[in-house]
């Protein structure tokens, strides 16, 4: 979907010491974990390694941050020097290994904000909504801003949009802004719209909308990032200090849930704290940082180089540029008008022939390239796009990419293939959105939603991730989805538009070696394998043999990553 703006204003007395605390002793059994040798064995364990060639282990070595010897037991200590002094050793008792999920596509900065503002995730209504707000209001001073996100109006019972109005009714006194869970709009109550000089007058914006009732007054919807911004614009930054507590927040959940490595997308203040904690040794995931695409191209070479793009745990990676919104909020641009509303076939967030132009340039300055397109149309102007690109400035190994690519017109599959673009997608979207997918997109284009076994079969490579916050971080929802296609407590029969179900195998694949071909960082990350960076988990449940309904239920006992322990539950 896309990055909602990192605005921490909420809520500030959310930082208790407990949080802290928490926070403390989870870097204090990070640092802890190492051995005085530089070599732990990890043995007796059934280890999933997702490397064709030696698809399963029972013991591993890792030193310096990399897997030194993997195989049977004799293998390990007998070929690869075991038994070393002062060595560590980890007795797995049978316990099931496997890589750390590398997720294609997340936005820190954005789930760092929604953990300290008000949190809308799943209100049943518009009133809750406004019980949340009141609740804030109470917590602040006349004038101060409160934001929050996360809220979903296809879940109400009327599924509308909410107003200005029912804002202004809770918090008169107060500027309120509340982003969808998409990201892609938000509500904002009558003071945020003054704060952003917004009234019947102001025109659109180009690629978003200001959403009017019948009289041509502002309702408080704001659509896509280009009419949303005129109020983001005005709310205060948030102190470092709410910053970087917001971010340590985010990475403890990241690691509980056996994410080694993430590709972010976020501001580029984050990216300092990033730095920052990396530099502390603090640092628990691999972070892959995206730049905005429609920066300058002097802004973009000087973040790169500030970022660095070597390093092996922060660097700079691709450049993000928006083609259109998302299907729930009917901004996800088609090439025909939504069934369930035929005045509008969504909206195109940049001119094509601008994006054209500007991925030329970009791409000889020897950038990659993530569009996000969610609709027909914008995926089809994507492939345009890359396919310029390509004529324009010659063959070389891209690996351009298209996030989400929910839903994509029959002849386009093949075109993703013949130009090598990579399926950057969502499983756990497909499981969220099933609810109202057909509604909007009629039986017919269904066909090519959330296509993943369409994918496969045309030989796309897919990198799959969360779109946190947009879908929790949990990669298990994900192979849910991936295997099942039904709703987390089950249904319909046999799955949702079930010849798009893939196995566990190909789901594992696209969240770990699939991913990190997506950034160039095959052979590296995804595979325990020797040389390989030490980046594993241990879990609960042998994924290979529970039924899908026990992923949800499977717990991560142990997070590695470089061969350092970040998440260890308490025992």
């Amino acid at each position: 979907m896309t990055l909602r703006p990192a605005r921490y204003v909420a809520l500030a007395g959310v930082m208790s010491l407990g949080a802290v605390g928490a926070i403390s002793l989870f870097h204090a059994k990070a640092r802890a974990a190492q051995s005085a040798s530089g070599t732990t064995y990890y043995v007796h364990g059934h280890i999933y390694t997702n490397d064709p060639e030696n698809p399963w282990a029972e013991s591993m070595s890792v030193a310096d941050g990399k897997i030194s010897c993997i195989g049977k037991m004799d293998h390990v200590f007998l070929d690869c020097g075991g038994g070393q002094e002062g060595a560590v050793t980890v007795q797995l008792k049978g316990q099931f290994v496997m890589p750390g999920f590398n997720d294609a596509h997340v936005h820190l900065g954005s789930a760092a904000a929604d953990i300290l503002a008000v949190p809308l995730t799943g209100v049943p209504s518009v009133e809750e909504m406004q019980k949340r707000v009141a609740e804030a209001v109470a917590q602040h001073k006349p004038g101060e801003w409160i934001t929050g996100g996360g809220w979903d109006h296809t879940l109400w019972a009327d599924k509308k949009f909410p107003n200005r109005q029912q804002l202004d009714a809770v918090a008169p006194k107060n500027p309120v802004m509340l982003t969808h869970v998409s990201g892609h709009v938000a509500v904002a109550n009558s003071l945020a719209l003054k704060s952003g000089e917004i009234d019947k007058n102001t025109p659109n914006p180009p690629g978003g909308e200001i959403e009017r009732d019948a009289l041509g007054e502002p309702t408080g919807m704001l659509k896509e990032d280009a009419a949303m911004s005129l109020v983001n614009g005005r709310i205060p930054d948030p102190s470092p200090e709410q910053r970087r507590h917001g971010i340590e927040l985010v990475l403890e959940n990241v690691a509980k849930n056996g994410v080694t490595s993430v590709q972010d997308f976020s501001d580029w203040e984050n990216f300092a704290v990033y730095k920052q904690l990396k530099e502390e040794g603090k640092l628990t995931v691999r972070i892959t940082e995206w730049l905005p695409f429609l920066a300058s191209l002097d802004d973009l070479q000087n973040m790169r180089a500030q970022g660095g793009w070597t390093d092996q745990w922060l660097k700079t990676g691709a450049l993000k540029a928006f083609t259109d919104g998302a299907l729930g909020s009917r901004t996800a641009a088609l090439l025909e008008p939504y069934s369930d509303d035929p005045s509008t076939s969504g909206i195109l967030t940049n001119d094509p022939e601008k994006l054209r132009k500007m991925a030329i340039e970009r791409d000889k300055a020897g950038f990659q390239l993530a569009f996000h397109a969610i609709g027909d149309r914008a995926n089809r102007i994507a492939l345009d796009v890359f396919e310029a690109v390509a004529k324009a400035n010659k063959p070389r190994d891209r690996r351009d990419r298209i996030e989400h690519a929910q839903v994509v017109a029959p002849e386009d599959f093949a075109r993703f293939a013949k130009l090598n673009v990579i399926a950057s997608m969502q499983p756990s979207h497909q499981t969220t959105d099933m609810r109202w997918a057909e509604e909007r997109l009629g039986r017919d284009r269904l066909k090519g939603a959330y296509a993943w076994a369409t994918m496969i079969r045309n030989g796309i490579p897919l990198a799959f991730g969360t779109d946190y916050p947009v879908e929790p971080v949990s990669p298990f929802r994900g192979l849910y989805a991936c295997v099942t296609r039904e709703r987390p407590e089950g249904g319909p029969r046999n799955g949702w538009e079930p010849q798009e179900k893939i196995s566990l195998e190909d789901c594992i694949r696209a969240y770990t070696s699939g991913s990190a071909y997506a950034q160039f960082e095959e052979g590296k990350k995804g595979q325990l394998k020797p040389g390989a960076y030490a980046d594993f988990i241990i879990l609960s449940n042998d994924l290979t043999k529970v039924s899908p309904a026990e992923y949800a239920n499977t717990s991560v006992l142990r997070t590695v990553v470089g061969g350092r322990t970040v998440y260890q539950p308490i025992q």
